[in-house]
């Protein structure tokens, strides 16, 4: 019991250190400059107000969904501040479904790598938005179960933008030799796929049946 309390506590100050690199990472793009970080590489396409709008927009708000989403998964929450835990799980929907997800989507058409990587972004954008509607639907029909394990799949693929970064500079440390393009297509789908499988294996595993379990427990 306490190898397992000490597994998530670590898990979530892992998360929280990472949220918070995230918004580090993001702060810079605040300037609205076309020469900041990854934007350097876009150049060809900056001017495209669709494409610009879209990128700030899915910067700024991934951020959000971070938290947000971080908030959803702590038994005490759930039954101590259930209204925290509701409206964050409401902020976390309409920011994936109407705003980062359809941004991420117009992103993903212009993605460096060529064709795979484009696949990747825009498959990665339409699972998630659908994901996280199937989860607030079934928050909706009070079919909690079912709403955590479509709540935890949709979460999986928000923390792409961190595995997409850890991937990033591991295989910079490991100096694998391949061509950027090659690396950056392999880390595209690296980013979110083992993090759906992992999901998936947890849920089956009964994680969810387990923090609802706990929830009722606490109350």
């Amino acid at each position: 019991m306490r190898a397992t309390l000490l597994f998530r506590v670590l898990l979530l100050v892992a998360l929280a250190f990472f949220t918070f690199l995230m918004v580090r990472l993001t702060l810079p793009y605040t300037a609205m400059s076309s020469d900041v970080d990854f934007l350097k590489s876009k150049q060809a396409i900056y001017h495209l107000p669709w494409w610009r709008d879209s990128f700030y927009l899915h910067v700024f708000t991934s951020c959000l969904v971070l938290i947000a989403g971080f908030t959803q998964f702590n038994p005490w929450l759930l039954r101590r501040y259930r209204r925290v835990h509701r409206w964050m799980g409401w902020v976390y929907l309409v920011t994936v479904t109407l705003i980062s997800g359809p941004a991420g989507f117009v992103m993903g058409w212009y993605a460096n790598g060529g064709l795979p990587a484009r696949t990747s972004f825009i498959l990665l954008s339409v699972l998630w938005v659908t994901l996280t509607l199937y989860a607030g639907y079934y928050a909706v029909r009070k079919k909690f179960q079912l709403h955590g394990a479509f709540m935890f799949r949709s979460y999986a693929l928000t923390l792409s933008a961190i595995t997409l970064r850890a991937y990033t500079w591991l295989f910079a440390v490991a100096q694998v030799h391949a061509s950027s393009k090659e690396i950056y297509i392999t880390t595209t789908w690296l980013s979110w796929v083992p993090n759906l499988i992992l999901a998936e294996i947890l849920i089956r595993k009964g994680f969810v049946e387990r923090v609802y379990s706990e929830t009722r427990r606490l109350g």
